[in-house]
This record gives C-alpha cells, sequence and structure tokens, in this order.
C-alpha cells in the first residue's frame, strides 16, 4: 500500500473514532440505564411479617392433660389451672380450657375452687369465664378477726371469676349456698373481699335455723 494510501487511511480511522468519542457518553448512559431498570425489575420486595400476615383466631399451641401455675412477684401460688386440653388464641392472647379444674389462693390463705365443661382464660390467669355446669366454691376458713367464714358455692351455666379482686359475676340464673341457707337469682355479684354479695332478678331464698348451721 503507498503512503498516500495509508494516509486517507489513517485520516479516515481518525474522522470514525472522533464521531464515537461525540456519541460514546450517550452510549454509556444508555447501558447504564437499561442495567438499573434490569435490576430494579428483579429485585425481590421484603414485606415486613405483620404486613404480610394479619393475625387471625386460630391456635398457635394445644396444651394436653396440663397444669399452669401463676406466681406473684413474691413468688407466691395465686392460682393453679389444670385441664384435659387447651388451646392458646394470639390474637386475644386466651387460653381456651376443656373440662377445667382451678385453685386459687388468696393473701388470707383462703382457697377457691372452680370447675366447669369449659372455661376462658385471659393471659395472666386473672380473669377466668366458666361455661357449662359451673362450680366455684370458697373453702371454709378463718377470718382476721378469728371468726369463722362458712362455705360458699355458687353454681351456674356461666361464672365469670376474677382472681386479683375476688369477685364472681354472672348474667345467668345462679344458685348460691351457705353453710345450710340457699339462695337463687337471675344475676350475681359477689365479692369475698368485703363479702358483699348482689342478687338480682327473680331472687328466692331459703334460710336454715342458726341451730343447724
Amino acid at each position: 500500500m503507498s503512503a498516500l494510501a495509508w494516509g486517507q487511511a489513517w485520516r479516515g480511522l481518525r474522522r470514525g473514532w472522533d464521531r464515537l468519542a461525540v456519541y460514546l457518553p450517550v452510549v454509556l448512559m444508555g447501558i447504564v440505564a437499561l442495567a438499573t431498570y434490569l435490576l430494579a425489575r428483579n429485585t425481590p420486595v421484603f414485606l415486613p411479617a405483620a404486613a404480610a400476615r394479619d393475625a387471625t383466631h386460630e391456635p398457635d399451641y394445644f396444651l394436653r392433660d396440663f397444669t399452669v401455675r401463676s406466681f406473684d412477684v413474691n413468688g407466691r401460688l395465686k392460682s393453679e389451672v389444670s385441664g384435659t386440653e387447651g388451646r392458646h388464641y394470639p390474637d386475644t392472647d386466651t387460653l381456651e380450657i376443656d373440662q377445667p379444674r382451678m385453685r386459687a389462693y388468696n393473701v388470707r390463705g383462703q382457697v377457691t375452687v372452680a370447675t366447669a365443661k369449659r372455661a376462658l382464660s385471659n393471659g395472666d390467669g386473672s380473669e377466668v369465664q366458666l361455661f357449662g355446669d359451673a362450680v366455684v366454691t370458697r373453702q371454709p376458713s378463718v377470718g382476721p378477726n378469728g371468726q369463722r367464714q362458712p362455705r360458699i358455692e355458687v353454681r351456674g351455666e356461666f361464672l365469670h371469676f376474677f382472681v386479683n379482686t375476688e369477685q364472681l359475676k354472672s348474667n345467668r340464673p345462679v344458685v348460691l349456698e351457705r353453710d345450710g341457707d340457699r339462695f337463687t337469682g337471675d344475676n350475681l355479684d359477689y365479692t369475698n373481699l368485703d363479702l358483699q354479695l348482689q342478687l338480682t332478678g327473680r331472687v328466692r331464698g331459703t334460710i336454715a335455723p342458726s341451730d343447724k348451721r
């Protein structure tokens, strides 16, 4: 190839390179934009666990032939709940119990026993709702002044027991027995701390003679 031909080829190559240098930044920006789009499109999105699934009223664990004990800040046993089967619901933090048997202990040493076909307890065991053949019995004891406190038994299809306040309520008919006395009513509100009893609705009572108590 002659020197003239080499010169023409070199000048053509220079002109091509100059044109490429002008458009090169635009081409590079297009490549970067395309890569960014593809990366964003194929990147997985991670959602918080709480947003991914709302809590439903389904049990998260089961108990069988169990006993659950609750203690106060000083380590004193407050309550003891047993059952044939239990189901815990995380959305309400409640424990549903089949064939429950409960024992509650107050600071004065009095014992209250409760049984039913089914029970529903809150998370810390301070409230227990009893359903079906519910029976709550406060065992006889001696009060702070040395006075005898008789056995009290309450029966009904629904009883709501508040452990911390020693209160028993019901909006269904109940039967209450105290020594030889027997009372019935449509609604009950009984507080063991001050021995206050309220029966409302159709109330009937039978009081035994004092010599038979």
